[in-house]
C-alpha cells in the first residue's frame, strides 16, 4: 500500500523547492519590502505623534502656568484698583463732608451777622421811635409852657443822652 502522496519524488521535491524559492523572492521583492517600509513610516508616524504630544503637553503646562501667572496678576490688579476706588472714594466723602461743615459753617455765620445786624437795626429803630414818642408826648405836656427854642433844646439834649447810653 503505497500512498502517492507520501512517497518520495525527487523531481517533485527540487520543483517544490525551486517554486518555493521563487514565491519567496517575489515576495520578498514585492510584499516583504513595501510591508517593512510601510511599517517603517507607520512606526515613523508613531513616534512623530508621541513626540508632537509630548511637546503639546509640554506647551499645554507652560500656557496653563502662563495663564495662571496672567490671572494672578489680573486678581492684583483688579484688587488694587478695588482698594485704590475704595479710598478715593472715602477720600471723595471726606472732602465732600468737609465742605458741607464749612458751608454749614459759613450760613450759620452769615445768618448770624445777618440777626444782629437785623437786631441793631431794630433796636435803633426803636430808640428812634421811643425818643420821636417821647418827645411828643413831652411836648404835648410842655407845650403850653415851652417857647420854640426851649422846645429844640430839650430835643438835642434827649437824644445825646440816648446815644451816650448807647455806647
Amino acid at each position: 500500500m503505497d500512498n502517492p502522496l507520501v512517497q518520495v519524488d525527487p523531481g517533485l521535491f527540487i520543483w517544490t523547492i525551486v517554486t518555493f524559492l521563487v514565491l519567496l523572492t517575489l515576495l520578498a521583492k514585492f510584499a516583504w519590502t513595501p510591508l517593512l517600509q510601510a511599517l517603517e513610516s507607520r512606526q515613523a508616524l508613531i513616534r512623530k505623534s508621541l513626540d508632537d504630544a509630548q511637546q503639546a503637553t509640554k506647551d499645554l503646562e507652560r500656557l496653563s502656568l502662563e495663564s495662571a501667572q496672567i490671572i494672578s496678576r489680573a486678581r492684583a490688579e483688579a484688587e488694587a484698583i478695588v482698594s485704590q476706588s475704595r479710598s478715593d472714594g472715602d477720600r471723595l466723602r471726606e472732602e465732600i463732608k468737609q465742605k458741607a461743615r464749612a458751608e454749614a459753617d459759613h450760613i450759620v455765620k452769615n445768618a448770624e451777622r445777618q440777626i444782629q445786624l437785623e437786631t441793631s437795626r431794630a433796636l435803633e429803630q426803636i430808640r428812634r421811635e421811643a425818643v420821636d414818642l417821647s418827645v411828643m408826648i413831652a411836648s404835648k405836656i410842655i407845650q403850653r409852657n415851652l417857647s420854640k427854642e426851649d422846645n429844640e433844646r430839650l430835643i438835642d439834649e434827649a437824644l445825646k443822652q440816648v446815644e451816650t447810653r448807647r455806647h
